[in-house]
């Protein structure tokens, strides 16, 4: 054997196999992601009803602003006070709605909506043959019930209170009985009552139910069948802006008479009076 033969030595480092990349970091990504959907769910399920319907709240309206006073556009930003300003823009939005109804043709001209003392008046007018209400009925027809289903789901919106009227003509009810045209108005109005509340409208926002039979004619012809006709007034809010409120306490202010200060010659008046009264002498009326 050679001694003058060099000696090798080999020697393996040991490591990683070489870059794969990082697509394993999605997937597990997305496996950690279900999973919390997953366990989420299963806690929704087994919670209790207001805590659903909390989280369910959240999800519809994160921005928090559907509740707002005055919101006509649920989760919008459009939302505004239903002040007696703001009446001429509820009237617009009313009306578009109630374009979108299939038969809002032949129903046009027997709606009104006007902008009144009390509020924003809608008054749903009845023809010959009968358009919302069926002659002498106290329910609502086919008609009248999409269109006061319509209205319910646009002013359940609003915080502003309602009134509802019931009206009818000069015209003598034709059944027999008691029951006559105070009674029908009456429980025409609050067939539209109910069916607002059974569709938006909240149980304390109405807050009157009126029937006045003939007493309140819209025509001055006592029989003209627009005569009857159910009236939903939407109530102003008052203002409670902070400008109002600093006017009305100026205002106040400025209105209230200062009391007058005595004169030097009364005070001395008054001191010599009093330095000339005995302390046991009784007090004299004026």
């Amino acid at each position: 054997m050679d001694k003058s033969r060099p000696i090798i030595i080999l020697k393996k480092k040991g490591g990683h196999g070489g870059h794969h990349g990082g697509a394993w970091k999605v997937a597990y990504a997305d496996f950690v992601t279900a999973m919390m959907a997953f366990f989420m769910v299963m806690w929704l399920m087994g919670s209790s009803k207001p805590v659903q319907e909390a989280i369910s709240g959240y999800f519809k309206d994160p921005s928090g602003t559907a509740e707002k006073k005055g919101s006509i556009h649920v989760g919008s930003a459009d939302n505004f006070n239903i002040t007696k300003d703001d009446m001429p823009k509820l009237k617009e939005e009313i009306e578009n709605k109630m374009k979108e109804m299939k038969d809002f043709d032949k129903l046009k001209n027997h709606i009104e909506i006007t902008i009144t003392s009390e509020g924003l008046r809608i008054e749903l007018m009845e023809s010959v043959s009968g358009t919302f209400f069926d002659s002498g009925r106290p329910e609502l027809n086919a008609d009248g019930r999409e269109l006061v289903i319509n209205l319910a789901q646009q002013l359940g919106k609003l915080p502003n209170k309602l009134s509802i009227e019931g009206h009818t003509d000069s015209k003598p009810y034709a059944g027999s009985g008691p029951y006559g045209n105070w009674e029908l108005s009456s429980d025409r109005a609050n067939a539209a009552r109910r069916l607002m509340q059974a569709n938006g409208v909240g149980a304390d926002q109405v807050t009157q139910v009126r029937g006045f039979a003939d007493q309140r004619l819209r025509n001055q012809n006592p029989l003209d069948p627009a005569n009857r006709r159910v009236s939903l007034i939407v109530q102003y809010l008052a203002s409670t802006s902070k400008e109002e409120a600093e006017g009305k306490a100026a205002a106040g202010k400025s209105g209230e008479e200062r009391p007058a200060k005595p004169s030097a010659g009364m005070d001395e008046k008054n001191a010599d009076a009093q330095k000339g009264a005995s302390p046991n002498s009784p007090a004299k009326k004026e």
